[in-house]
């Protein structure tokens, strides 16, 4: 993955389609980010808020000349276009869900470049395209379409090939290169890169801002969106201040995902996700008060009746 080019998902997707001259005006009253900013061959990550600003989906987004891509948690497909259907009123918008049909599989390193480039027809120069940046190929005569988007601190792309071809699709990335990769280095990477995974690290009690992710999933200029009142409340009047934050920590052991952060006799904090990392050892994701943010802070792991040292990390975390 740092120097190669590796195949696997942080997560189980799945795609739905939103088609009809009125798809992105829909979607912009719905999503946090900014969707009628959005070009063909364009796309951009954003979350689907409550009314109370916590979290019920995120999403890749991706435009088309005549569709809208949403790319979401597998487990969320169903719910997502349920509600959707629920919001359609009198706009001109066809919904589908296309998991019968599509599919995805992710390359990532320096090389998955390269790797597309030999098994996908008609696309190139991917290493110099720019987050979100999409088009459509062919793997024989088969339609492909290829999204970069960046998730482990290394260039990264999405496939999305029709399911029947996925078997063959994989087996011409490995003959190319590629090189399949298990969930815990999936999840070292992850956590070493600071991105979070929605059903892991966020869940339907998570704001936006304390997963840190309101940079690249919301706009604060597009105008209103479910949930914006409750966002720009916290920005405005509480400068930005939430009780908890997503953060990395370094860890002296192994210690379970789910495990409670300890300040002296205090909890102040949980665990989302472990991992063990080739050069920088144990190491997490998880949420803390906010008085116990900052880097260097020391904090116990407790486990049984026993503690574990760890240190509150920056993010992304490197090895320095």
């Amino acid at each position: 993955m740092r120097e190669g080019a590796a195949i696997g998902a942080i997560s189980a997707r799945a795609q739905l389609a939103v088609a009809g001259p009125d798809r992105a005006s829909y979607l912009q009253g719905l999503l946090t980010n900014d969707i009628q900013a959005l070009k063909p061959g364009t796309g951009c990550y954003s979350a689907w808020l409550s009314p109370q600003g916590r979290m019920l989906t995120d999403m890749h987004v991706l435009q088309s000349e005549r569709t809208i891509l949403l790319d979401v948690p597998a487990e969320q497909a169903e719910p997502t276009l349920a509600r959707l259907e629920q919001f359609l009123f009198s706009e001109d918008v066809k919904l589908e869900a296309l998991a019968d049909a599509m599919t995805s599989l992710w390359v990532h390193g320096p090389e998955a470049a390269s790797v597309l480039e030999q098994v996908v027809d008609n696309v190139s120069g991917l290493s110099q395209w720019s987050d979100y940046q999409h088009a459509n190929g062919a793997f024989g005569d088969a339609p492909v379409s290829i999204a970069r988007i960046d998730q482990l601190g290394v260039p990264g792309y999405c496939a999305f090939v029709a399911r029947p071809t996925l078997e063959r699709f994989v087996a011409a990335c490995a003959i190319a290169g590629a090189a399949m990769v298990g969930d815990d280095v999936l999840r070292a990477a992850r956590i070493e890169a600071g991105y979070p995974v929605f059903g892991v690290d966020m869940t339907e009690d998570t704001i936006p801002l304390e997963a840190g992710i309101e940079q690249r999933a919301i706009s604060f200029t597009k105008g209103c969106f479910v949930g914006q009142e409750i966002v720009i409340r916290v920005l405005h009047r509480g400068g930005g201040r939430v009780a908890r934050k997503l953060v990395g920590f370094r860890l002296a052991a192994a210690v379970p995902t789910g495990a409670k952060v300890h300040s002296d006799e205090r909890e102040v904090g949980f665990l989302t996700s472990v991992a063990a990392s080739p050069t920088l050892g144990p190491i997490a994701l998880g949420y803390v008060h906010r008085d116990f943010v900052a880097p260097g802070t020391a904090v116990a792991i407790a486990v049984d009746d026993q503690r574990v040292d760890a240190l509150v990390s920056a993010l992304p975390m490197t090895a320095s």
